[in-house]
């Protein structure tokens, strides 16, 4: 513990203003508009206008919405029928306490890895529907999902 005296006889520094350097800060455009949600959600949300995402985007030398080789194909794969190949236990059907997809027949549905033009990171892109009669459920087929990666099936058609 410092003494009270020691800290009162201390002379304040001074520096002279040539010494002293103000930080400038530059902040990005997008960052300044702020507009109030349409919801009752009282929080203020920051949206970038479409001007400072393209200017930023042509700087770095990147699309915003870059588009790859692969991209133009997914939507030919879509209602493709595809077999199991691999494996592969699920445990989400109801009534079902495991199921193995190893040789099963579905239809791709969906395509997950990209929402809203953008590429998110899904692990298994693929959304497949498969019409199977199951025990335990009746005679009748039962409609299911599972999402799966491209190296677990290979195409029919």
């Amino acid at each position: 513990m410092t003494h009270p005296a020691i800290l009162a006889a201390a002379t304040p520094i001074t520096l002279p203003p040539s010494a002293v350097k103000t930080p400038v800060i530059t902040i990005p455009p997008f960052l300044l508009t702020v507009t109030t949600s349409r919801r009752s959600n009282p929080l203020p949300w920051i949206k970038a206008p479409a001007a400072a995402v393209s200017d930023s985007a042509a700087t770095m030398g990147i699309s915003p919405l870059a588009s790859t080789p692969e991209d133009e194909e997914i939507p030919a794969k879509i209602g493709a029928r595809v077999r199991v190949k691999v494996p592969l236990k699920v445990y989400h059907i109801p009534k079902v306490l495991e199921l193995d997809l190893n040789g099963k027949e579905g239809e791709i549905k969906e395509y997950v890895a990209v929402w809203k033009g953008k590429h998110i990171s899904a692990n298994l892109h693929y959304k497949i529907e498969f019409l199977e009669v199951l025990e335990g459920r009746g005679d009748s087929a039962v409609k299911f999902f599972a999402h799966l990666s491209d190296d677990e099936f290979d195409y029919l058609d």
